[in-house]
């Protein structure tokens, strides 16, 4: 096999793996895989149709040797150990300036001690986040791509062709040095589910409190899908609502168990904002509300010692218009917590991260794909320097119109015992950082109280404390 057969190589034939691969190879580039396991071998071989254009060994030599120079390889295999096991298995068969891709959901200090490893034995490697899923890998993901800025260019055509399109632009684009594709991943996960908790909430709030049935539930995320609340996971959920259940009577949503499970990017993406000082609420208890959902013995259990009363209905064409301005409320909300997350990263890390720029890579392709994208995208090309999206004047505005609504249903959710904390958190960080003053005060004197600890004053500059006692 003659080594400048293929232009890039793909680690893993899994979903993901032999989709990316298979897109590769659908814009004129050829791909070889490479995977210990024959059947998904020969599964990507006979799919693929043409070994000339897609190939695929459980050789590593031969997946090494069929690539053309400066290799080009991605992994797309579990985040962990594995990734380590992989570098390994392909180091005695590379080549110097040859270049690893990371494509995987790996925590962003991994990256960083990976390539300061490779760099040393003369082999680029960097981290790419991936968006789409299965069908984004085959049909165009969003991609998160950071590191070397040299590197990239050598695989950047491939990536901007597999891409997902925007008005015909390549939701890809260069994140920054080190780990910053992989970060911004995280911070990308960490928003999702802040999303996901969201529209989970919104349909509960509409089945207990308006008693909308699926079929209205379809009518209703539908609509809200052509406004404000357009995205993928509006549009997705709508569709959820309508699918029949193949192994039974009625719409399958009713019969998935409510216990959600997760990976540990929404985990990550709360811990770092902890330990970088940035509040995250709502996508802290979207991580939060998983891992309630996962005592589902013990909920049963208490759900029988507490009676909660019957719920007071609202009437459902008023409901539904209170609970789209609250969600439009919430997700802004979302987006923004991700996004100052995102900023005071760039700084603790040295990413230069541009944020316009990455949410434009999110318009399409990706799972938290909205319409809002847009106009969070013009926001931060027009004021590089801003905080936070809240203080942005079209925000601002948007704010205004919807935060009643949001108030209006965290009120009637706390009256009726309607689990919201996605919306409450939201609402709650949306007082907090709009009050010029908090009561923190108290708790830096009974600090000091206790503690000695210090306190600053309004009144003169210096450090102070007091002998309380």
């Amino acid at each position: 096999m003659e080594n400048t057969a293929y232009d890039f190589g793909l680690v893993g034939l899994g979903v993901m793996g032999r989709n990316f691969i298979l897109n590769v190879a659908d814009h004129d580039y050829k791909a070889f895989g490479y995977d210990l396991d024959p059947e998904k071998v020969s599964a990507l071989i006979e799919e693929g149709g043409d070994k000339a254009r897609v190939n695929a060994s459980g050789d590593i030599s031969v997946f090494v040797n069929a690539l053309s120079l400066p290799r080009k390889i991605m992994l797309l295999v579990p985040a962990g150990k594995i990734v380590d096991s992989v570098i390994e298995s392909l180091l005695p068969y590379l080549s110097p300036d040859d270049i690893i891709i990371d494509g995987g959901n790996s925590f962003f200090t991994d990256t960083d001690r990976r390539e300061a490893y490779l760099q040393s034995k003369g082999i680029h490697f960097f981290g790419a986040g991936v968006s789409g899923g299965a069908e984004g890998a085959r049909k165009g993901p969003s991609i998160m791509p950071g590191g070397s800025r040299e590197a990239y260019k050598e695989v950047q055509p491939i990536f901007e062709a597999v891409a997902a399109k925007f008005n015909n632009e390549p939701c890809v684009a260069y994140i920054g040095p080190k780990s910053a594709g992989n970060y911004v991943k995280m911070v990308h996960n960490g928003i999702e589910y802040g999303l996901m908790q969201l529209t989970s909430e919104f349909y509960d709030l509409l089945q207990k409190g308006g008693q909308l049935n699926n079929n209205e539930l379809h009518k209703v995320y539908t609509e809200w899908n052509k406004g404000d609340l357009q995205s993928f996971l509006v549009e997705i959920s709508a569709k959820i609502f309508e699918k029949k259940d193949d192994l039974g009577q009625g719409q399958l949503v009713d019969k998935i168990l409510d216990k959600a499970k997760q990976k540990g990017t929404g985990k990550w993406t709360s811990q770092n904002a902890m330990d970088i000082g940035i509040p995250i609420p709502t996508i802290d208890i979207a991580v939060s509300m998983r891992e309630i959902s996962a005592l589902k013995q013990e909920r049963v259990l208490a759900s029988k010692k507490y009676d909660r009363g019957t719920i007071e209905l609202e009437k459902k064409q008023i409901l539904i218009k209170k609970a789209e301005k609250a969600m439009f409320f919430a997700f802004i909300i979302t987006y923004a917590q991700g996004m100052h997350q995102l900023r005071a990263a760039s700084s603790e890390y040295g990413y230069e991260l541009r944020l316009a720029s990455i949410a434009r890579i999110w318009r399409a392709g990706c799972i938290i794909r909205a319409a809002l994208l847009e106009d969070i995208a013009q926001v931060f090309e027009k004021d590089k320097d801003l905080a936070n999206l809240l203080l942005a004047p079209l925000f601002v505005e948007k704010i205004k119109d919807s935060v009643g609504a949001a108030r209006e249903l965290v009120t009637y959710a706390a009256e009726n015992g309607i689990p919201m904390p996605g919306l409450f958190n939201s609402l709650s960080y949306f007082d907090a950082y709009t009050s010029e003053r908090l009561p923190l005060n108290l708790i830096q004197a009974q600090r000091d109280y206790f503690g000695s600890h210090t306190y600053e004053r309004t009144d003169r500059e210096g450090i102070f404390h007091t002998d309380w006692s």
